[in-house]
């Protein structure tokens, strides 16, 4: 059973081979891209915000000998962060921005370190695909595709703020300087 939106596969026409992910394996969507924020680094203790970014593609070529198209739909996303943390989304995310909430606020794709270091993540996005020969009806291909985009370095460390009455460099033994 095909896990997007609910759609049943439809069985192969009459003298119609039964395609299936390997038989698809010179169609491929696009290398997918990700994003965080802030970009390149994160705070002890305040959320990271992680952006998947896949789109449905459409690749076109010889399947099994005949012209064909394939169809491939992101339906996941997941970020593994080498501290053994794994988040997975069915949405890819959104900028704190196009979410209308402040910086620093907690997402359903963020990631909260609990230690300073340096960190990678690994964004991937997990595709289904459906094809069709001729120009037919589309038809779902059983399983799915994880496609890994770009590895991201995060810089973590902790912060302090500091209150000062006014400028340090000018008043270096100003309160707070």
């Amino acid at each position: 059973m095909c896990a997007f939106e609910g759609a049943e596969p439809e069985p192969p026409a009459p003298g119609e081979p039964t395609v299936t992910l390997r038989d698809i394996a010179s169609f491929r969507p696009s290398v997918p891209s990700g994003e965080m924020q802030p970009a390149g680094w994160a705070v002890v203790g305040l959320p990271a915000n992680f952006i998947g970014q896949g789109s449905v593609e459409t690749r076109s070529g010889s399947l099994l000998g005949r012209p064909a198209e394939v169809r491939f739909h992101p339906v996941a996303y997941r970020w593994t962060h080498s501290d053994g943390a794994v988040v997975h989304a069915t949405d890819p995310g959104a900028t704190w921005d196009e979410l209308g909430v402040a910086e620093f606020t907690a997402t359903p794709t963020s990631r909260t370190y609990t230690a300073s270091g340096r960190y990678t993540v690994d964004p991937t996005v997990v595709y289904v695909a459906e094809y069709r020969f001729d120009g037919s009806a589309w038809r779902w291909i059983d399983g799915t595709l994880s496609l890994a985009a770009p590895r991201m370095d995060v810089l973590v460390g902790e912060f302090d703020t500091v209150l000062v009455t006014g400028d340090c460099t000018a008043i270096p033994d100003g309160p707070g300087c």
